[in-house]
């Protein structure tokens, strides 16, 4: 087979242990993270072959978090270690009313100032069918928005799929350009995109039609209307009861046809992140596997992202059975012997 490629930032992640706070915490739990590479790992999981590229600090920091991902089967051959500096990021994990937080410390990182000729996209993605970024990528620097360019357009020449999870995230822009400017560009030349209604509105200005019902469809069917390369649009619905009590479902617009699973219920809630880069790594799993059936990939995609939210640390660790397992309405976790 050949592999999925993602592009992105990989941090520590420091937390304290049993639910503490920060400011009570005298230890930290240390794991690493990705938005991108999370998807890559959790597909090397599933056994689809996955690769990664990116940039680390050359220093002990830096080669234990690629080990990281080496060791969960994750190619990380394409990957530049220069620079000084590994982003971290620090998370409360909530329970009950009291909700998760996170403080990120990630400024002038060694992915932050990588120069995008230390990338050679024509040889990473020779092996490969599909790319997936994230738009944490191109808002971290104006080199990783380049960096990302030139990785969609050696994909789009090389006849490989493109997918991209929008993933606005306001505070990260930093640098001097707008993520309205920069993101349209790079979403021209996807072919599958997470996108809420949400980040529809705060990237391209796409509104629900007014009186629309369906406004997910009503966001998609403008979406697509815009960015003629886009064939599919998925996202979950999140209805959060409380910091450990979650239900998701999945929602597709394909070309015109709309598709939604039923809600998982999800208590008590491990660790709900790393949840929405499980979802897009079960649907792209799900297509290339279940023979391009968008409703089959979508439910897959769904029961991956909802046992998720019951694993500790960012990476998705479920293998493709047991998560079919879960497709199958096997939902009340009964002890397996």
């Amino acid at each position: 087979m050949k592999q999925v490629v993602t592009f992105g930032e990989i941090m520590m992640r420091l937390s304290p242990p049993l639910n503490l706070r920060l400011t009570q915490a005298a230890s930290l739990d240390v794991t690493y993270g990705g938005g991108d590479a999370n998807v890559a790992a959790a597909l090397a999981q599933l056994g689809q072959p996955a690769a990664h590229a990116g940039c680390f600090p050359d220093n002990d920091l830096g080669r234990a978090a690629a080990q990281h991902f080496q060791r969960l089967g994750v190619d990380m051959h394409s990957c530049v270690f220069r620079g000084q500096r590994l982003g971290l990021y620090f998370l409360e994990v909530g329970a009950s009313l009291r909700g998760s937080k996170i403080v990120y410390d990630r400024a002038d990182s060694a992915f932050a100032n990588l120069d995008p000729a230390w990338f050679n996209w024509d040889e990473i993605l020779k092996d490969a069918q599909w790319l997936h970024w994230t738009g944490i990528t191109p808002a971290i620097s104006a080199s990783a928005a380049q960096a990302t360019r030139e990785a969609i357009q050696a994909a789009r020449r090389l006849g490989i799929t493109v997918s991209a999870d929008v993933n606005y995230r306001r505070n990260l822009w930093q640098y001097g350009q707008k993520a309205q400017d920069v993101m349209p560009e790079l979403v021209a030349g996807c072919d599958v995109v997470v996108c809420t209604e949400g980040d529809a509105e705060d990237l391209f200005g796409i509104r629900p039609e007014e009186g629309r019902e369906d406004r997910f469809v009503s966001m998609c069917e403008q979406l697509q209307q815009r960015f003629p390369q886009i064939k599919q649009v998925i996202a979950t619905r999140r209805e959060t009861q409380s910091a450990s009590h979650e239900r998701i479902r999945g929602l597709l617009y394909d070309q015109g046809a709309y598709h939604e699973t039923t809600p998982y219920d999800i208590v008590p809630v491990i660790d709900r992140i790393g949840g929405g880069d499980s979802f897009i790594s079960g649907f792209i799993y799900g297509w290339l596997h279940f023979d391009q059936d968008p409703a089959r990939a979508l439910g897959f995609a769904t029961a991956a992202s909802a046992l998720k939210h019951t694993i500790v640390g960012d990476i998705n660790l479920v293998t493709a059975a047991e998560v079919e397992h879960i497709v199958q309405g096997n939902v009340t976790g009964r002890l397996l012997r």
